[in-house]
């Protein structure tokens, strides 16, 4: 029975050594990573993915199958819950590195599935709403530093953060975590956070300016 560790970067900031080495501290034992760059978890579905699809000929029943969260499985709603569907129907365990998330197929009581079931949309709603909350900061946060320029070239400090920990501190952050548990899994600083969750909008802003 292998461990199977998912990972999906869609920027250049992102990397596949700093999730694993998420998983590795969170405690998993690794035994193979598969991994996809450049690719959207909003518009290209898991087995659309040119790694993402040897998932399914690659994971036997009893393995398990680690990502950092449901998003790298992907960003839309019915793609993330018939993929992990499909997974726990080969009799292949999902777990999550953030909030330590377990999916099987295990149990057959209809209460149990029922609960688990509920909580699988929850999770596929929540990644597909955090991608559009992100996409509307962006866009805002765009239009802010083109507006920002067009009166002066000022670009004002560099973020202290990548486009990957912006992301990852947004998605935390809609999943109630702590600031403490954030800063421990992004590595920036408790007062990063806070501005971030204080202003994502001018966080997203920041970035524009700098990148571009």
């Amino acid at each position: 029975m292998a461990v199977i560790f998912y990972a999906r970067v869609s920027t250049a900031e992102q990397t596949i050594e700093h999730q694993r080495q998420q998983a590795e501290a969170a405690g998993f034992k690794i035994d193979r990573v598969v991994a996809d760059h450049g690719v959207s978890g909003v518009t290209t579905a898991l087995a659309d993915r040119p790694e993402g699809k040897r998932l399914f000929d690659i994971l036997r029943s009893g393995d398990t199958l680690v990502v950092r969260w449901v998003d790298r499985l992907g960003r839309n709603y019915a793609d993330v819950c018939d993929t992990i569907r499909q997974f726990m129907r080969q009799g292949v365990v999902i777990r999550t590195v953030i909030n330590g998330l377990t999916f099987d197929g295990a149990t057959k009581d209809p209460m149990q599935q029922a609960v688990r079931d509920a909580l699988i949309a929850f999770m596929a709603a929540t990644a597909q709403a955090n991608a559009e909350a992100m996409k509307e900061a962006q866009r805002g946060g765009i239009a802010l530093a083109r507006s920002t320029d067009g009166e002066a070239k000022y670009r004002g400090r560099k973020p202290s953060f990548s486009k990957e920990q912006f992301s990852a501190v947004c998605e935390m952050l809609e999943l109630s975590a702590g600031i403490g548990e954030i800063a421990s899994a992004t590595g920036l600083s408790r007062q990063t956070i806070y501005r971030i969750r204080d202003d994502r909008t001018g966080a997203q802003s920041a970035l524009a300016r700098w990148q571009g």
